[in-house]
């Protein structure tokens, strides 16, 4: 390995001076704090799984968290299972009814999604909660089992006191809309397409 000479790490260090100050300069900028409306969407995998990365960082910080899911139903996952043997850590709830093609039953999709929206707003509007993940909130929306309008209008005046995170692919463009941060999680390479099912760990 060859080492660069020392005028060139003096070099450096000037240039990471620099850097630094512009960077506190650009920090000092800003100084806006509330609640964020954060939507995780696209065709890649690690929607929800960056969502409840977000909730492992708010509980670090002795936040309270509140999970609920729209889709996966009965489905047994990892963060289920992790949720509802620590329920000290965060409230997780499970009202959806499963994937449509699963359920083959649209007025009980329709219900469901209703009582789970119900249940968000109340989550929302707890004022001990300081952390909302609506996983897969996107689905139902996309699939209009739940309109959008009512859930555009109550988040726009949502206490602006927690985070809100929804997730799930195709979000509709009037959340887009009104969300402050959107992360559009691209698929470059899926296991499945090569054979692979699901796994423990990775998938669910």
């Amino acid at each position: 390995m060859t080492v660069p000479p020392p005028d060139d790490h003096a070099r450096h260090n000037a240039r990471m001076e620099r850097v630094a100050a512009a960077r506190a300069k650009m920090q000092a900028r800003r100084t806006l704090e509330r609640g964020l409306l954060i939507v995780h969407t696209g065709n890649g995998k690690g929607k929800s799984s960056s969502a409840f990365g977000m909730a492992i960082r708010s509980i670090g910080w002795g936040m309270k968290v509140a999970i609920l899911q729209y889709v996966k139903g009965k489905w047994e996952t990892g963060e289920r299972n992790f949720f509802e043997a620590h329920p000290d850590l965060a409230t997780f709830e499970v009202m959806g009814e499963g994937f449509t093609w699963d359920t083959q039953d649209r007025a009980r999709d329709i219900a469901a999604a209703a009582a789970a929206w119900e249940r968000s707003k109340a989550m929302i509007l707890d004022p001990d909660v300081d952390f909302v993940i609506l996983d897969e909130l996107n689905i139902v929306l996309r699939d209009g089992t739940l309109g959008i309008a009512p859930v555009v209008d109550f988040l726009k005046d949502r206490p602006l006191t927690k985070h809100i995170c929804i997730t799930g692919r195709h979000a509709r463009p009037e959340l887009l809309a009104i969300a402050d941060l959107v992360t559009d999680f691209t698929e470059v390479r899926h296991p499945y397409n090569a054979g692979f099912k699901a796994q423990k760990g990775v998938e669910y």
